[in-house]
């Protein structure tokens, strides 16, 4: 039997490649297969990176690059490349200041740090990783 190993939880995938500078400088360069941040805070998310877009709110355009972005930070510290300690709250305000850029209100921009300064930690932290499943049914890796 041919047997299938993914994770669940991602509603959209990325069709082209995205960077931006940030405010998060880690000393050495981080690299991951879609994933890279550099020494300068250059954060590069390649084409066909996956994420969950906007959680617990509405997906609307003005969250959707600050999704994008957030997610792929979080994943690199529970991937354990960032701190989760350190970087946080840092990861949090790039979301915010990134959902005001595209036209967020700041009110709904303030609301949503608030949401995930609350509830966002679980997602960050290296020991909630996403399960593998595997399909069909019996099968085992």
């Amino acid at each position: 039997m041919k047997c299938i190993a993914y994770n669940g939880g991602y509603k959209y995938q990325l069709n082209e490649t995205y960077a931006l500078a940030i405010d998060i400088k880690p000393s050495t360069p981080i690299n991951t297969k879609y994933i890279a941040l550099d020494s300068d805070g250059n954060l590069t998310i390649s084409e066909g990176y996956a994420w969950d877009g906007p959680s617990g709110s509405i997906d609307t355009l003005t969250f959707m690059r600050g999704s994008l972005v957030h997610d792929a930070l979080y994943q690199l510290m529970q991937e354990k490349y960032l701190d989760l300690n350190i970087h946080r709250e840092a990861a949090d305000r790039i979301l915010q200041k990134i959902c005001k850029e595209d036209g967020m209100w700041s009110l709904r921009a303030w609301w949503v740090y608030h949401a995930v300064r609350l509830l966002g930690k679980p997602a960050a932290n290296p020991a909630d990783k996403r399960p593998v499943t595997r399909a069909p049914e019996g099968c085992q890796p």
